[in-house]
């Protein structure tokens, strides 16, 4: 037996006693690791954050209403606030509507909703597929920027499951315009009479 021979005989009963065997990344999509805020999103949106928005979700009718007496007030009830006295109040909200306008020839897809029957729009439904603002992420506990590296993959995370709830809303034979929805989401508000532009994990329509 070889010198060579015996020293590698040797380490390997070393390693075999007390090392371990650590997989590196040759570079390819299998040796890559798995990223990080895929997999926040895949573990936690339907299984926390769905149902955490249909338990606590306000009518946008009721929200509305109890805006206009102090969106602080309505705020302190029903929402939560990011960013100090100067962030805005996210809502998880619900509601049934009818959507009366309907735009998915734009990237950014929506449909305009009417919640009291009067023939005008009350709030809007993003579409997608480019949605705006982080009421998902922000509206539930679920999410903790203390956890996460950096505003930026705090942002990641944001867009992510934005990203989630687009892919799973309806586009069904003949759209929505004219028909009666049941929608669940969440949104941002700033001020009592802006038009609450609602970002939806489902919209079923209605029987």
């Amino acid at each position: 037996m070889t010198m060579k021979t015996l020293l590698a005989a040797s380490l390997l009963a070393v390693c075999l006693s007390g090392c371990k065997f650590v997989k590196t990344s040759d570079g390819n999509a299998e040796g890559a690791a798995a990223d990080p805020i895929a997999e926040v999103v895949e573990t936690t949106f339907d299984a926390k954050l769905v149902p955490a928005l249909n338990a606590k979700a306000v009518d946008l009718t009721t929200l509305r209403n109890a805006a206009r007496d102090g969106l602080d007030k309505a705020g302190q009830s029903y929402g939560v606030r990011v960013g100090g006295a100067g962030g805005g109040w996210n809502f998880p909200v619900k509601g049934t509507a009818t959507v009366i306008e309907e735009n998915r020839a734009s990237k950014a897809g929506v449909a305009e909703i009417d919640l009291d029957g009067d023939g005008s729009a009350d709030a809007t439904l993003q579409l997608g597929p480019v949605v705006k603002g982080t009421a998902l992420r922000d509206t539930t506990n679920l999410y903790d920027f203390s956890t996460f590296r950096d505003q930026i993959e705090y942002a990641k995370l944001g867009r992510a499951l934005n990203d989630k709830a687009v892919s799973k809303l309806p586009a069904p034979d003949g759209g929505l315009k004219g028909k009666r929805i049941n929608f669940v989401g969440a949104v941002v508000m700033r001020s009592a009479s802006e038009k609450p532009l609602v970002m939806p994990v489902s919209i079923e329509v209605a029987p």
